[in-house]
């Protein structure tokens, strides 16, 4: 009991009593206000995921806070994602996590240092995978699609429009016949 006792500091006294913050409180609000940021990936030594810092009594990995009364030091280590400008979400992990801290807890943050540690490529390799997916979504939709019907063409001349009239002026002749000689046998 003693070890959760000295990560407790206070806040403000006042003439009502006090209002204590643990440590793991405030590195809690660190935690989340900064990968609200976009362009991090993630805080130094977490999977990105605030289950294992929610409701536990441990400082996540990468934060260290520092409360002395109503003041407050913060260390926090990042990745940054693949082509974000780091000097730019570097300021404004330090901005959210002034505001967080401020707005939550009353606290007066005296110092956030974000340290770079390293740069992800992530969500560079999510978006080249998901490119790579619609384009083989789209060469399968291709491929089922029936093949757009050849035309036939027809070349028209005198002389084969002459030939056609004759053949078929041949075979009614034909027809003809048989059916007059048919016709003769039937009635005998």
């Amino acid at each position: 009991m003693n070890e959760y006792l000295d990560n407790i500091n206070s806040d403000n006294t006042h003439d009502e009593g006090q209002i204590t913050y643990a440590n793991e409180v405030v590195s809690t609000i660190v935690s989340v206000a900064t990968t609200e940021v976009d362009g991090i990936s993630g805080i130094s030594g977490s999977t990105g995921s605030l289950t294992g810092i929610i409701g536990r009594n441990k400082i996540p990995r990468g934060i260290k806070v520092d409360v002395s009364g109503d003041k407050v030091k913060v260390d926090i280590s990042v990745t940054v994602d693949y082509g974000m400008p780091i000097q730019k979400v570097g300021r404004n992990a330090q901005e959210n996590v002034r505001k967080s801290i401020e707005s939550m807890t009353g606290l007066h943050v005296e110092k956030v240092d974000i340290h770079v540690i390293g740069v992800s490529f992530e969500k560079e390799n999510k978006e080249m995978l998901q490119s790579q997916k619609i384009a083989m979504t789209l060469e399968a939709e291709e491929e089922q699609q029936p093949a757009p019907e050849e035309s036939v063409k027809v070349e028209y001349s005198e002389e084969s429009s002459l030939n056609a009239y004759e053949e078929d002026e041949e075979e009614i002749r034909d027809e003809s016949e048989t059916l007059g000689q048919n016709g003769e046998q039937n009635e005998a």
